[in-house]
C-alpha cells in the first residue's frame, strides 16, 4: 500500500488553516498541523478528524513564525517524522485595522514577518529535501486584499502583496527541480480574522479618518455578513494540491475571483475608483480644511427634503418618531 502524500498547514489551530486540515485528512492525506500551541489546538482538530492520540496521519507540530528558533525545530521536527513532505501550505496569517498614519512600525514588522518573512525563512528550511525529492507544491495562500490595496488594511494588503511576488519570483526559480507553486486568492470567509476579536484595531475613531471609519465600518459588516464557511474554501485547496504546472494563481470565492478579472482588464485609475466607491470614500480634496462630506443617505435625504412637499415631510417624521417610541 502506497505511502499517504503528506501536507504541511500552518496555522492549522483555526479558521481556514484548520477547516484545511480537518479535509486533507478527510482525503486520505498525512497532515502536519503546524500551530503555536499544539497542546492546546490538537485534541479539537483531532475531535474534527477521528484521529486517535498515535494516529501518524495527524501530526501536530509547533511553530511560531515570530521565532527564528521555532521555524527552525518545526522544519526539523517535520523531516524526523515524515522527511520531504510533498506540500507545504501558508496559511497562517493576521489582520489589523486602520490607517497608514495610525499604524505603528511594529504592527507593520509583525504583519511582514507572519506573512512573508517566516513563510520565506520555513520554505528555505524544506525546500532542500523538497527539491531532492523532485516533486511537490508549495501553497500560498493571499487575500484580495493582496490583489488590490485596501484602504484600512494597508500593512495587511503590502504583506500579501508581498507574499504574491515572492511566489511568482520562487515559481520560477523552483520549476526546473520539479516543484510548482499556486497562490490561492481567498475571499471573506466566515473566520476570526475578520472579527473585532482577531484583529488589531488602530483605528482612532475620533481623529482625521473618522469619517472614513465609520463610513467603511458600516459598509465593511454589511459585506461581511455574506462571508463563507471557512469549510467552502477547501476545495480550492484540494484542487491547488492536484494542480501540476509550474505557477498559477486561483480565485478562492465569488469575491475574489471576480476581482481577479476585474483586475486584469480595468486600468489601476479605474480600479481605484472602484474601491473608493464600494466603501463610501469621498471624492479626491473633499476633506480639505476639516470638511465633513456627506455619506450617500445623507445626501439622500437632503434631495429628499428639496423634491418632497412638506406635508408628507411632516408625516414621514411623525411615523419615524411613532416608530421610535
Amino acid at each position: 500500500m502506497a505511502e499517504p502524500r503528506t501536507v504541511v498547514i500552518t496555522g492549522a489551530s483555526r479558521g481556514l488553516g484548520f477547516a484545511s486540515a480537518v479535509r486533507m485528512y478527510f482525503e486520505g492525506w498525512r497532515v502536519i498541523a503546524a500551530m503555536r500551541a499544539p497542546d492546546n489546538a490538537m485534541p479539537p482538530l483531532r475531535e474534527a478528524t477521528g484521529a486517535g492520540q498515535g494516529d501518524d496521519r495527524l501530526v501536530g507540530v509547533q511553530l511560531d513564525l515570530l521565532d527564528a528558533d521555532s521555524i527552525a525545530s518545526a522544519a526539523e521536527a517535520i523531516e524526523e517524522s515524515v522527511g520531504a513532505p510533498y506540500a507545504l501550505v501558508h496559511n497562517a496569517g493576521i489582520s489589523a485595522a486602520g490607517m497608514v498614519e495610525e499604524t505603528d512600525t511594529m504592527l507593520w514588522q509583525k504583519m511582514f514577518a507572519t506573512h512573508v518573512l517566516g513563510p520565506v525563512a520555513l520554505t528555505k528550511a524544506l525546500l532542500p529535501s523538497m527539491r531532492a525529492a523532485g516533486q511537490g507544491r508549495i501553497v500560498l495562500v493571499s487575500s484580495v486584499a493582496g490583489v488590490r490595496g485596501q484602504p484600512g488594511t494597508a500593512p495587511y494588503s503590502a504583506a500579501k502583496g508581498a507574499l504574491e511576488r515572492w511566489a511568482e519570483s520562487m515559481a520560477v526559480e523552483i520549476a526546473p527541480f520539479g516543484l510548482g507553486v499556486t497562490v490561492l486568492v481567498a475571499g471573506t470567509y466566515d473566520t476570526d480574522i475578520i472579527t473585532d476579536a482577531g484583529t488589531t484595531d488602530t483605528r482612532d475613531l475620533g481623529g482625521p479618518y473618522a469619517r472614513l471609519h465609520h463610513t467603511m465600518n458600516s459598509r465593511g459588516r454589511f459585506a461581511v455578513s455574506f462571508a463563507r464557511r471557512p469549510e467552502r474554501f477547501t476545495d480550492g485547496l484540494v484542487a491547488a494540491l492536484d494542480e501540476r504546472s509550474a505557477f498559477r494563481r486561483r480565485g478562492v470565492g465569488p469575491d475574489a475571483s471576480m476581482l481577479l478579472v476585474a483586475n486584469r482588464i480595468a486600468p489601476a485609475a479605474g480600479m481605484h475608483h472602484v474601491s473608493r466607491i464600494v466603501l463610501g470614500i469621498p471624492r479626491q480634496g473633499s476633506m480639505r480644511d476639516g470638511a465633513w462630506p456627506l455619506t450617500v443617505g445623507q445626501r439622500a435625504m437632503v434631495f429628499a427634503t428639496r423634491v418632497l412637499p412638506n406635508p408628507l415631510l411632516r408625516r414621514l417624521a411623525n411615523r419615524r418618531e411613532l416608530k421610535e417610541q
